[in-house]
């Protein structure tokens, strides 16, 4: 078989398994709005932690924390992944628990419905719904654009003499990286459809399985990729020395916090707060069976959060080391680059995947890589679907006047 067939082979054999997982889930289906859209509020603690966290970790939580550790170095792990531990407990215990308990008095299943009640204002959701939508999708697209770039690298050589497949550099050359892999548009429309699929028929209720499923898929096989690439680029006899060496190599730059300014690095501890208002999250709350659900999440995030964000930041930061000393530079091929001649940081993870690890190991990580992106993507999917049926069409029609089966598909039409 050609280069990157293997690997494409088992990426389709992972999306099948998904695509089975929402199908199994919809013959769970009650039939009622409530339960495609907030499960009846019955998850409980263990799929809500797996839930909650696989789909707070987006593309850029693997594939973006590497690129960015290559660019600034390792204060890329103090600026966003412990502060998100600290404060995504935080807002979970403070927020998460007292909206679960508005919304099992209320019925709520969405943000809007919340503000729009708790405020007494009809305004508030008219001003709130174009406003969510639009920080939605361009985060929604960041694992649209990571799945179709980490497809590509990791299948590359699978077909260079197929016009779609090549990838040149900006002189014309092939770029070896990415030729003949299956190009980025191809690879992403592959993915929407496979999440746009188990959530069209398992909604929320596919959605949080099919979270942990994933969630638990990228945390394994995220330590086995950092175990392996370690291995591979270090080439000392132990695990323990190639840690050692690939740490010292990492130029001082990259060692402390020196790239990141101290108000930059502060300001970061802020953004953690925005998970309190990521309509999907908010929308996982209200799944809870109860109360006493929230504690596994309040507990295991910050431990989570260290299990994948570490191993991806050592990896960008060692990365830099090698690759930017000619004398140190393992041998292959050279890092992606970009049309202009720049390293193509977000294809980092992948490259060293295929090409630090054997053709099996490489297809199965990159199922892990692929997991983490696809477990954010789903939950957005339906939480747009949700908003435009609950706080639009039904609001302002009457929930009356429309059938949970009549309200069930304007979800599902809204997230196609």
């Amino acid at each position: 078989m050609n280069p990157g067939a293997t690997q494409l082979i088992i990426i389709l054999g992972y999306l099948m398994l998904l695509l089975g997982l929402g199908f199994y889930s919809n013959r769970l289906f009650r039939g009622t709005r409530s339960d495609y859209q907030v499960a009846s509020h019955s998850i409980g603690p263990f799929l809500l932690v797996m839930s909650l966290f696989g789909t707070t970790m987006t593309a850029f939580a693997l594939v973006g924390s590497t690129g960015q550790a290559y660019r600034t170095g390792i204060g890329v792990y103090g600026m966003l992944a412990s502060s998100s531990g600290i404060i995504h407990s935080l807002c979970f215990f403070l927020i998460g628990v007292k909206v679960w308990t508005y919304a099992q008095k209320n019925g709520y299943t969405t943000q809007i419905e919340f503000f729009r009640d708790r405020l007494d204002s009809d305004l508030i959701g008219l001003l709130l719904f174009p406003i969510l939508v639009g920080l939605v999708i361009p985060y929604l697209l960041i694992g649209v654009i990571s799945s179709g770039g980490v497809i590509q690298a990791m299948t590359a050589g699978l077909a260079p003499d197929w016009d779609w497949f090549q990838s040149f550099q900006a002189d014309g050359s092939i770029n070896p990286a990415t030729h003949g892999g299956v190009p980025p548009w191809l690879g992403s429309l592959l993915i929407c459809v496979v999440v746009l699929t188990y959530v069209f028929y398992g909604g929320m209720r596919g959605t949080a399985w099919a979270n942990a499923f994933q969630t638990a898929v990228f945390m394994v096989l995220g330590v086995v990729t950092f175990y392996a690439i370690a291995n591979q680029l270090g080439g000392k006899p132990s695990f323990l020395e190639n840690v050692q060496y690939l740490s010292s190599v990492v130029p001082e730059s990259h060692s402390t916090r020196q790239n990141l300014p101290r108000g930059q690095f502060l300001m970061y501890l802020l953004i953690p707060l925005s998970v309190g208002m990521f309509p999907h999250v908010f929308q996982h709350w209200m799944t809870a069976k109860s109360a006493q659900t929230f504690k596994a999440p309040v507990i295991l995030q910050p431990l989570f959060i260290m299990i994948v964000w570490v191993p991806c930041i050592l990896i960008g930061v060692w990365t830099f080391g090698l690759f930017s000393s000619p004398e140190l530079q393992p041998s292959g091929p050279p890092l992606p680059t970009l049309p202009n001649g720049g390293v193509d940081v977000n294809k980092i993870l992948p490259f060293l995947v295929k090409t630090q690890t054997g053709a099996i190991l490489g297809g199965f990580l990159a199922a892990g890589i692929l997991a983490a992106i696809m477990s954010s993507l789903d939950s957005q999917f339906l939480c747009l679907g949700t908003i435009f049926t609950n706080d639009i069409v039904t609001h302002y029609v009457g929930k009356n006047r429309l059938s949970d089966r009549q309200q069930v598909v304007l979800t599902r039409s809204f997230i196609v």
